[in-house]
């Protein structure tokens, strides 16, 4: 049974119990122990607890803690005066009625008496009640703020992917119609390089992260997918270094930088180009680096784009300031996308 008493309960029973101690507490070395003080200390004790959930179910009915703190400091002082005057009139009447009136003054100046000790121990009741629910408030509205800021990030991850899908669906798709008439067979090839692609995808999609390894796999399919339309033009190199295939990275971020590396760089050379793809980690960072033949031209292509611009939203999300990317000319002849990434 006290297993299923909620923390109020407890609270009131811890309180009062505390509260009868004290009367006990004073009798006992401050004044003559008789008889009628336990009855008396009960009395005071069940009346607390009776009275004071008799306040509390005010509170919640006319929801005084949600109001301005001006009304609830006025509310609350005149249901301590209220409290505390029923509390001591029944208090004095119980002392009265066990016969000890005339020991210790009329019945006016026992309640008087009463009136000072309730008002004092109603007071700290309520001023505890409302500072626990203040804080209980303030806990969680940042709970339900941490919550929010949480669906919003997913919101966003999730926003991000649906556009970046279809963005390199439709580029792949039109690497294929290229092959219809050329060469049918490897048309077909390249559609089941693309069912791969959308596959593997689609997996990603449903994770704000996938492993390195998984995402190697997607942009190697792509690029199987443009060498038929650069043939010689294209080259590829890989620096990767093993122990980061199992790394987390954004789904489809790598793609991502590959296709730029090939729309903004390679396509617009004469004799195409390299593109050097690298992975390792450096102080305690997962660096992943994109190298390709071109140059980024000023004022015209400084980094933007939805496909970069997806990728410093989707690092910021995931990693906040902690990651990095960058993408800038290390020569006159090549072009780096760099990304760091903490490790988790």
């Amino acid at each position: 049974m006290l297993k299923r008493l909620s923390k109020y309960w407890w609270c009131q029973l811890l309180g009062w119990g505390a509260c009868a101690f004290l009367y006990f507490f004073y009798a006992i070395f401050f004044t003559k122990l008789d008889w009628w003080m336990l009855p008396y200390v009960l009395a005071t004790a069940v009346l607390g607890i009776l009275i004071t959930h008799g306040f509390r179910a005010v509170i919640v009915k006319y929801k005084w803690i949600e109001k301005p703190f001006e009304n609830v400091a006025i509310y609350f002082f005149f249901g301590i005066v209220v409290c505390a005057s029923i509390d001591s009139f029944i208090l004095a009447s119980v002392w009265w009625g066990l016969n000890v009136g005339h020991q210790d003054g009329d019945f006016n100046s026992n309640w008087l008496l009463s009136f000072l000790q309730q008002s004092i121990f109603i007071a700290l009741w309520a001023v505890i009640y409302f500072l626990w629910h203040y804080v209980e408030e303030s806990r969680n509205s940042q709970l339900g703020q941490l919550k929010l800021e949480a669906t919003v990030r997913t919101l966003e991850l999730k926003t991000i992917k649906s556009q970046l899908n279809p963005h390199f669906i439709f580029n792949a798709l039109n690497s294929i119609r290229a092959l219809v008439d050329e060469n049918p067979r490897r048309a077909r090839t390249a559609i089941t390089e693309l069912s791969n692609i959308l596959r593997n995808s689609m997996q990603a999609d449903k994770a704000e992260t996938v492993s390195l390894e998984n995402e190697l796999s997607i942009v190697k399919d792509y690029l199987a997918l443009e060498n038929i339309r650069f043939e010689e033009r294209l080259k590829v190199q890989y620096d990767i270094d093993p122990e980061t295939l199992e790394l987390p990275v954004p789904p489809l971020m790598l793609q991502t930088l590959v296709e730029n590396a090939i729309k903004h760089g390679i396509s617009r050379e004469i004799h195409g180009g390299l593109i050097l793809i690298g992975s390792h980690v450096h102080d305690m960072y997962h660096e992943i680096s994109i190298r390709n033949t071109g140059q980024i031209v000023e004022n015209q292509h400084n980094g933007g784009g939805f496909g970069l611009a997806s990728t410093r939203q989707r690092l910021g999300i995931l990693f906040g300031k902690r990651a990095s990317f960058d993408i800038r000319n290390i020569d006159h002849a090549t072009v780096e996308a760099k990304v760091l990434m903490p490790l988790l």
